[in-house]
């Protein structure tokens, strides 16, 4: 449905992305689709990320498409290189503590009515781990929707942060608790979540610091919430139900939006494809590299735009990569390895030179959806999976921090199109493993699973589909709740 409005009173929606590749990108798919129904978009980039997305798209990428504008906000971190990404912590705490009078002064400049050119601000589309768009919302008395670029269920644990403190779940009492099988502890109180241990949970949980920042920030961006006028999940009903249930009575209103991408696959509009948010150039030489490939032979590496390892982690990937014998394709970012860059041991530069493509960043979507990947090992962030899930290819897993673990768990336990590789990597097992996902029993099991898990997520975003639904009653029940000029 696109929504027909009249000229001198176009909807307009800003849009606040979390300053993380993933976030960006979700985000702007979401905007794409709002701009498609007839809304004037305003994106609003922290300056560090909008100087990236200008580096790595050009000058002019961000002027393609009429009514769709880009802003810049100073968040208050120190000059750096713009390849060099800050720690999450220290870009939320960033964000949390500067962005407010910088947002509110967009706010104020858009509906200015004499000095701007586009129509006054309806509705804030904010990520939900940006709240001080919820006080700007206020301030203002503008509708906002959240949107969690995470799974439900991830959402579910961060809600328990709470819980989990006040029965002494978390703070843990010492780090021999991160070893001594406590992890193991299953929570069975949980509302839509069975058989759920205290690892399964988003990790902040294991600090022993009671003032840990990660950890009550996202306690605070759960708590918060439901103050919201909505929140979208990135998700779609069959995937997540059991918990979106229990969800739902905590919200005014509560939309799954999902997969974004596949919705916007149902849109012949080729202007939308001229913008883009990567923040790195992407290396399409991997796409003709794949043409040479045969049909689900090719293994996909890639650990997302944040998680950091080491060399000696690297190397034990690197090794059992070689030593299954099957082709990948690796993406290593330039920041990602802590310490020493060199990750190739001789042999495996001269065991893979014909079999491996390593490269800095790629168009992920595309690498998915090509007929020579067979799988992917990812470490499980909520971007990662989602597309994955779009694309019907089954996963190794190799979750780092965050939301990862709850992710993971539910691909490989819930969904069973995933296996999950232990933290403390050793290429024997990734060996084992990578076999067994791309010729074992189990992976052809697993892939049969994803091609019904893609068959339900493109059943949920086409015309008549849970999201797409569920995306016109977001416009007309909150996105255009102040606004009685519109014919909709």
């Amino acid at each position: 449905m696109v929504y027909s409005v009249l000229a001198d009173h176009k909807p307009h929606a800003v849009c606040l992305p979390s300053p993380f590749q993933s976030h960006i990108k979700s985000m702007l798919k979401l905007a794409k689709l709002l701009h498609h129904k007839g809304f004037h978009i305003t994106f609003v980039n922290t300056e560090f990320n909008h100087k990236r997305l200008l580096k790595s798209r050009g000058p002019d990428s961000l002027n393609g498409l009429p009514d769709f504008r880009f802003e810049s906000i100073p968040d208050g971190l120190p000059p750096s290189d713009e390849n060099v990404i800050p720690d999450i912590s220290v870009a939320v705490a960033a964000a949390s503590k500067n962005l407010l009078d910088p947002f509110n002064e967009v706010l104020d400049k858009l509906n200015d009515t004499a000095a701007s050119d586009s129509p006054p601000v309806t509705c804030i589309l904010s990520d939900g781990f940006m709240p001080v768009a919820i006080t700007s919302a206020e301030m203002h008395q503008i509708p906002i929707a959240l949107l969690f670029t995470i799974s439900a269920c991830s959402f579910m644990g961060f809600k328990q942060y709470k819980a989990l403190k006040e029965r002494g779940l978390t703070p843990l009492k010492d780090e021999s608790f991160l070893t001594n099988g406590f992890l193991e502890k299953v929570v069975d109180w949980i509302p839509g979540m069975k058989d759920i241990r205290i690892r399964d949970l988003p990790s902040f949980v294991r600090t022993t610091d009671a003032t840990d920042f990660m950890f009550n920030f996202c306690l605070g961006c759960a708590e918060r919430a439901p103050s919201a006028s909505a929140v979208i999940f990135h998700t779609f009903d069959a995937l997540e139900q059991e918990v979106l249930t229990a969800l739902y009575p905590i919200f005014p209103r509560v939309y799954t939006i999902g997969p974004l991408q596949l919705l916007l696959n149902q849109i012949q509009e080729d202007d939308l494809n001229s913008i883009d948010c990567n923040l790195w150039k992407e290396e399409v030489e991997c796409l003709q590299w794949l043409d040479s490939k045969k049909p689900n032979s090719v293994i996909y590496v890639n650990f997302g735009s944040i998680a950091v390892a080491t060399k000696e982690q690297l190397v034990e990937l690197g090794m059992g990569l070689s030593k299954s014998g099957h082709p990948f394709l690796w993406i290593i970012r330039p920041d990602m390895i802590t310490g020493d860059s060199a990750i190739s041991p001789p042999e495996f530069t001269e065991e893979t030179k014909e079999r491996g493509f390593i490269c800095s960043w790629c168009p992920q979507e595309e690498v998915l959806n090509h007929p020579s990947v067979g799988g992917f090992l990812t470490h499980c962030g909520w971007t990662s999976i989602i597309e994955s899930i779009s694309s019907g290819v089954p996963m190794l897993c190799w979750p780092f921090a965050g939301d990862q673990q709850t992710n993971c768990r539910y691909t490989c336990t819930e969904w069973g199109i995933g296996m999950e590789i232990d933290s403390n990597v050793k290429r024997d097992n990734v060996e084992k493993l990578v076999r067994e996902l791309m010729e074992g029993e189990r992976g052809k099991k697993m892939k049969e699973k994803s091609t019904e898990w893609k068959k339900l997520a493109e059943e949920a975003s086409g015309p008549r589909g849970s999201s797409t639904m569920n995306l016109d009653m977001l416009v007309k029940e909150v996105l255009l709740s102040r606004n009685q000029t519109y014919d909709v």
